[in-house]
């Protein structure tokens, strides 16, 4: 998910804002069920935006309304869909995270919660796959590889004494040395491709190769970790979703290390759980991190610059389909983090927290 796009979507302004979400399937034939399931709700849209401000002002939103589902071929789908309407705008974004359920939100502004959460959990790293033939690197986007690189180091032919059998070499500490030298020239070119575009890389090798590079490594934190190398299925699919699992660890545990931080700031005074308050907060810039149920949402009226009225109704009008979606947007805009979560250890806190810078 890329920024700007976010950030576009976030600010737009409009009567009305069209969002709608929901859960779709990969395979045929599961994924006919989409064209259903999108069908009711885009009926469910245009009776909304009908019924709150007449067929003429928004005749371009309808427009679109009607013909949004030629849009969508089903046999891209991912385990979500987020379709973002105005008068002005159309977009249509897939997602690898499913979403709990179906929805439909009007108002003047799009909900962009869905996208916040698919920005914070995209992952752009690197991959590189010390093989038998050699040494490959890779550029890979969540579970799929983007691009391999290939520049005046990348990719490294096999190395005679690389990935061979030492205890069957008559001198296994020499060839063991060529071996670190081999991976420290591997490093020293990962190393220079890190500086360049800031990524983080994944290895497919060996445990024994692996600690090797960690040995011989100029920066141990480029590396997020290893995953075993299968040498009878080393193609791109397979390493791409190897490495993707270990990234969705990766996630988890830092998910679970901000709710740690969480925690540790209640007792420093940092931590506001009203949702007036972490709503004022996040408007002046005060927001370090915010932490989110990701099923938690909440319809408002605004009464003031920083104040609402919770609303129960989300078709009401002047309401605010979702003031969770615009919290998180600011705290993000103004250089904080937001993280919508399902895990226990945030129960304890509620809903909904944010640790404020001051």
């Amino acid at each position: 998910m890329q920024k700007e796009k976010l950030a576009a979507l976030a600010s737009e302004r409009s009567t009305p804002c069209v969002s709608i979400s929901m859960g779709t399937h990969r395979t045929h034939p599961a994924n006919a069920q989409d064209v259903i399931g999108l069908k009711k709700l885009v009926n469910e849209a245009k009776e909304r935006v009908i019924t709150e401000f007449g067929k003429r002002p928004v005749s371009e939103l309808l427009d679109k309304l009607e013909n949004i589902e030629k849009e969508v071929d089903v046999n891209y789908n991912l385990e979500s869909l987020h379709v973002f309407l105005s008068n002005e705008t159309q977009e249509i974004i897939r997602s690898p995270w499913p979403v709990q359920h179906n929805s439909v939100q009007v108002a003047e502004s799009f909900a962009v919660k869905p996208l916040i959460k698919l920005f914070n959990r995209s992952e752009e790293y690197m991959i590189l796959l010390l093989s038998q033939s050699g040494v490959k690197l890779f550029v890979a986007l969540n579970d799929g590889i983007v691009q391999e690189v290939k520049n005046e180091d990348f990719p490294f032919g096999q190395n005679p004494h690389y990935l061979t059998n030492t205890e069957k070499m008559s001198d296994g500490k020499q060839v063991d040395n060529m071996v670190r030298e081999y991976l420290n020239s591997v490093d020293k070119a990962l190393q220079s491709v890190h500086r360049e575009n800031g990524m983080y890389c994944v290895v497919v090798c060996t445990e024994d190769n692996y600690s090797r590079l960690m040995q011989v490594t100029d920066k141990a934190s480029t590396y997020y970790g290893h995953v075993s190398i299968n040498y009878n299925d080393t193609a791109n699919h397979t390493i791409a979703a190897q490495a993707w699992a270990l990234i969705k660890t990766r996630q988890q545990e830092r998910r679970s290390e901000a709710i740690q931080e969480m925690q540790e700031a209640v007792s420093q005074g940092k931590v506001l759980t009203d949702l007036s308050e972490i709503y004022k907060a996040a408007k002046e810039g005060r927001g370090d991190l915010l932490i989110t149920h990701q099923d938690y949402s909440q319809a408002v009226k605004m009464t003031g610059e920083f104040s609402f009225e919770l609303a129960d109704e989300t078709t009401a009008p002047d309401v605010t389909d979702d003031i969770v979606s615009n919290i998180a947007w600011e705290i993000i805009l103004k250089k904080g983090r937001a993280i919508f979560t399902e895990q226990a250890e945030l129960d304890a806190l509620g809903k909904i927290a944010l640790k404020v810078r001051y």
